[in-house]
């Protein structure tokens, strides 16, 4: 399980894990896989990778060994690992309520353990993040589609591009109403859509794209004009979305 080059193997968890305990050494507080591939509906090759790192200090000499780490855990198709000291693990909750709520809920402890005491996701913290995700979210599929064009090939990878982190915001909306999302990505859809009154095939069809299902050429381009639609209208719910100190909300851990 060596490292990848752009020619080598792939790394896997196990050689990441391998490589940061051998670099952080006793400073490495937790590393942690979260999100999707944390639990039971990991779509292999599309659902990301995500990982914490948490470590009790972190200087740019640290940064620079982890370098090849890095490049080689990205060659292989993940998100750089989210670096965070202990410090900045316990206060910022506030700053990044989307995913301390995912990685609360959904997470597997690969190295050390994960400080938990005093971490809390606060309601209206979470609907002010989630409606700046949604319309970054908005605005960058409203470029890519730009881009494709009538392209039917590149419409279908905007569609499968885009699912990953929409299914982030879905799940964010659902805590914001006080439940806990479900495990399946089409039952999040589902839910989602009921309390949002949205159309759930939109998303679902998309879901199918991914997972590798067929969806003919000639639905293509309809399809990305209902899933846009569905976005703007799930990102205006959003925007009209009350939240007060005793609006619907809990802690998801």
């Amino acid at each position: 399980m060596g490292l990848t080059g752009k020619r080598g193997a792939t790394m896997d968890l196990d050689a990441l894990v391998s490589q940061l305990r051998q670099l952080h050494g006793p400073s490495l507080v937790a590393a942690v896989l979260y999100g999707s591939a944390a639990g039971d509906d990991h779509i292999a090759g599309h659902s990301d990778q995500n990982v914490l790192v948490i470590v009790d200090s972190l200087d740019i000499s640290v940064l620079q060994a982890l370098g090849q780490t890095a490049r080689a855990w990205q060659e292989a198709g993940n998100p750089p690992p989210l670096m965070l000291t202990r410090q900045e693990w316990m206060g910022s909750a506030d700053v990044f309520p989307m995913e301390y709520a995912d990685i609360l809920e959904r997470h597997r402890v690969l190295a050390g353990t994960l400080p938990l005491d005093g971490i809390a996701v606060h309601p209206a913290h979470l609907r002010l993040q989630l409606e700046q995700e949604a319309l970054g979210k908005l605005l960058r599929l409203r470029r890519a589609t730009m881009t494709a064009a009538a392209d039917v090939t590149r419409q279908r990878e905007v569609l499968r591009a885009s699912l990953s982190a929409m299914l982030v915001i879905f799940r964010s909306v659902l805590r914001l109403h006080g439940e806990r999302p479900p495990q399946a990505a089409a039952d999040v859809v589902s839910v989602m859509a009921a309390r949002c009154g949205l159309a759930a095939q939109p998303f679902l069809t998309v879901l199918r794209l991914v997972r590798g299902e067929t969806v003919p050429d000639g639905e293509i381009d309809g399809l990305l004009t209902v899933y846009l639609h569905g976005v703007e209208a799930l990102t205006r719910y959003i925007d009209q979305y009350p939240v007060s100190d005793g609006a619907p909300g809990r802690d998801p851990s």
